[in-house]
């Protein structure tokens, strides 16, 4: 145990901070208006996709000025690897979807098929509308599909393993004050 705190703390010391607090602050305001602006008369269902979308969909939704009925899934890829595998559902919503316009909170947008699945997935439950909402969408050619955006964006890094603000290498540092590049990574 001592051994993987040493190496979780070297992890975080030798780390590139990206992203810093004040800056995901100011992102995550400014996502809010945009949220507000377009959702404040759709009485929308907002879904947090855990674990890595906990921190920043609970920063988001105290700026959201509006009602709006907050829950969550948990569909992951990862599951403590440094590499996706296949879309494993470990809680799907049970919020009545039909009708509803559905807004889609996630720490970030990589690869995208995670993301994709859980959009879909809410179509396919007759969502009126899905729109998506991630803090960092991480900038490279390997989206699932080319045209692949979220409908609100925090911030755009570069393509680097990532960790902080939800985001977590080897299931750790998901509490890192900023967003941070594993070195080597």
């Amino acid at each position: 145990m001592t051994d993987t705190v040493a190496e979780m703390n070297q992890v975080f010391q030798e780390a590139d901070c990206l992203v810093n607090e004040q800056q995901i602050a100011a992102a995550i305001q400014n996502m809010a208006k945009a949220i507000t602006d377009r959702l404040k008369d759709r009485n929308p269902l907002l879904f947090c996709v855990m674990n890595g979308g906990l921190i920043f969909t609970g920063q988001l939704l105290t700026q959201l000025h509006f009602p709006v009925q907050a829950e969550y899934l948990h569909a992951s890829r990862y599951r403590q690897e440094t590499t996706g595998g296949l879309l494993e559902w470990k809680l799907k919503p049970d919020a009545d979807i039909k009708g509803r316009t559905v807004l889609i909170v996630d720490d970030i947008l990589d690869e995208g098929t995670t993301l994709d699945a859980i959009a879909d997935f809410c179509r396919s439950q007759g969502a009126a509308e899905v729109l998506t909402a991630v803090l960092v969408d991480k900038q490279h050619d390997r989206k699932a599909r080319p045209d692949l955006k979220a409908d609100f964006t925090g911030v755009e890094v570069e393509d680097r393993f990532l960790f902080g603000y939800g985001m977590d290498y080897k299931g750790y540092w998901r509490n890192a004050p900023g967003i941070y590049a594993v070195k080597g990574l």
